[in-house]
């Protein structure tokens, strides 16, 4: 008998049809003689429609109403979802956040947690309960109602599923595992039987949405088993282990990742300075804007051009900031284009193989596609290109290092 933590998103519980089918799917678990705690999300579009109801009472509510009033979307649905399961004969019992507890610190609409006391959930499964836990949603040492921003479901299962010393954490979505890359932009993509925390956490940092990156990092903490299942198709999905648990040698790359939503700023004629870099993006940070990529080019006059990238919706605020930060360094001027877009292949085999920087960058020029921007780490290798390009790189790259192949996956 093993212990499952099952988290089903939005649109797993999105109708009274769909909690149905959930309940039955928990129930088939239970019936194998597994002890399971199912984490749920409020019903697809209900957070939407509660923020849109403070919206129109206030352009400016309170961190700490906002939460109070997104946390009752969790409520109906482990309400619904318990009774679901007792109509089916299981007996089963709904938690908040708060009655569990998961405890967070006191930053409103974005806390993170801090522990959890399962001593409940621990009894209620000694009797032979299904536990029903609300996601996103905890409570602070004041008992403050909290939530953990968009995504933190995937947080709540990862971290109740630690404390319990679960078996397993299962993510059920609206897809069926973690595959090569999108299959709405390449065809040929595969499911990953497995892929790794460390490559799961570039592909979802990268601009892969299929699981929030906090519960992969949570997951990674807390040496978590992490596997990837639709709510709607039968299958295994994917399993997110270690490096060391891999059953066969992993290949070189194992994803493609890309992201539209970049843009590009160039401070150009910066004077080559010590705290340069520092003057330039000290005001960017303090705009509360995230900076990506960057590269910084020095020419023989000792004046630099300093280049990077940051999300496209702050793509204005942050030419107002450089026009400033310009004029303070005496920089030449300012330049940026919006109509970029990154592309990244993720792979722990890179460790082991030389010469994958080269292909990548050989499969590219076969393309007839620039290169703007590179960047690197041990497992992974980003390069920014113009958009338009997008995604001839992506399906060229994809063939290039083997993906396309009927047999990528672990066995």
């Amino acid at each position: 008998m093993a212990l499952y933590v099952q988290k089903f998103g939005g649109t797993s519980v999105g109708t009274i049809e769909r909690i149905q089918a959930v309940a039955k799917k928990i129930k088939s678990y239970r019936d194998e003689g597994h002890d399971v705690v199912a984490v749920v999300s409020a019903m697809s579009g209900e957070t939407n429609r509660l923020l849109s109801l403070s919206s129109e009472i206030s352009s400016d509510p309170s961190p700490r109403e906002l939460d109070v009033l997104v946390s009752t979307g969790e409520q109906v649905t482990i309400a619904l979802v318990s009774m679901a399961l007792q109509e089916l004969g299981c007996e089963a019992k709904s938690y908040t956040g708060d009655q569990i507890k998961i405890l967070t610190d006191s930053a409103h609409t974005k806390a993170r947690i801090k522990d959890i006391d399962v001593n409940n959930i621990q009894e209620d499964l000694k009797k032979g309960r299904i536990v029903v836990v609300a996601g996103f949603q905890g409570v602070d040492a004041q008992g403050n109602t909290t939530t953990l921003g968009r995504g933190g479901s995937d947080t709540s299962a990862v971290a109740v599923a630690a404390a319990l010393k679960a078996d397993e954490c299962q993510i059920y979505t609206d897809v069926d595992g973690v595959y090569t890359t999108d299959p709405r932009v390449v065809e040929k993509a595969k499911k990953l039987d497995q892929i790794t925390f460390e490559e799961m956490l570039e592909m979802a940092s990268l601009g892969s949405k299929v699981l929030q990156i906090r519960s992969v990092e949570f997951a990674g903490k807390y040496h978590v088993p992490l596997r990837v299942l639709s709510s709607f198709v039968e299958g295994d999905g994917t399993l997110i282990t270690f490096e060391g648990d891999q059953k066969m040698e992993q290949p070189v790359i194992s994803g493609i990742a890309f992201n539209r939503d970049e843009a590009k700023l160039t401070l150009v004629g910066v004077p080559d300075i010590p705290g340069a870099a520092s003057r330039i993006l000290g005001p960017v940070s303090a705009a509360n804007i995230e900076v990506d990529m960057i590269v910084q080019n020095v020419a023989e006059d000792k004046t630099t051009d300093f280049t990077f990238t940051v999300h496209r919706n702050d793509y204005k605020r942050v030419i107002q900031v450089l026009e400033s930060v310009a004029e303070d360094l005496g920089a030449q001027t300012v330049t940026g284009d919006n109509s970029i877009a990154k592309v990244s292949i993720v792979g722990v085999g890179m460790r082991s193989h030389a010469g994958v920087a080269s292909k990548m960058f050989d499969c590219l020029a076969a393309e007839n596609i620039n290169i703007l921007m590179i960047s690197t780490s041990e497992i992974k290798i980003s390069v920014v290109i113009e958009e338009k390009y997008l995604e001839l790189a992506v399906r060229a790259l994809h063939t290039a290092f083997d993906l396309d192949a009927a047999d990528i996956a672990a066995e």
